[in-house]
């Protein structure tokens, strides 16, 4: 495996594209850029669907990543929603697709499990933990942002674990209570023995 590669995140949508492209350097991963592609102004869904792809091909042109981490849709009620996010999804794989950039596809709980060690946490939990990891000043005021980063540091914390290179956890670390045997614990608690 290269020691330095480049990791571009999407979280697709047809009105915002949340994207995060990070740098590998050995173990450490170095955030390179984070925004979103707005896309609330263009007239029509075909339209959206094009600046995707254009917006994706212009990001990968720009950092050259060497692989596309990308948020799968979820499955809501609303049908007619869920196929605007598929299409969405399937441009942004079509442009990595036509700049030969191998793609990887994480669910929404696998990818807020990776960073917060919980997979139904909030935008905002995960904002939070990424602001702490990545020592962001100022989060962005549309965290779709974020979750476009949190699937590039998904893959980058799944990559090297598969590889058998266990790296720190970005998770604060927890205290752990000493063990103690049964005797010892008598002998702190004499009052409990009644």
């Amino acid at each position: 495996m290269k020691s330095e590669r480049v990791i571009l995140g999407i979280d697709p949508g047809t009105t915002i594209m949340g994207y995060g492209v990070i740098r590998e350097e050995g173990k450490t991963p170095i955030l390179l850029e984070m925004d979103v592609l707005n896309m609330k102004k263009l007239p029509s869904h075909p339209a959206k669907l094009r600046a995707i792809f254009e917006g994706t091909l212009s990001l990968i042109d720009k950092h050259l990543p060497d692989e596309l981490a990308i948020e799968a849709p979820f499955f809501g009620k609303n049908v007619q929603s869920m196929l605007k996010l598929g299409r969405a999804q399937g441009v942004a794989i079509a442009a990595a697709v036509y700049r030969d950039i191998p793609i990887v596809e994480y669910s929404p709980k696998k990818i807020k499990m990776a960073i917060t060690g919980n997979g139904a946490a909030s935008k905002e939990e995960v904002a939070l933990m990424l602001k702490s990891i990545f020592k962001i000043k100022e989060l962005p005021k549309d965290l779709d942002a974020t979750d476009g980063l949190a699937a590039a540091l998904c893959h980058h914390l799944q990559v090297h674990t598969a590889n058998g290179n266990q790296i720190e956890s970005p998770l604060p670390k927890k205290k752990t209570a000493k063990k103690t045997d049964w005797a010892t614990f008598i002998a702190r608690n004499p009052d409990k023995l009644r």
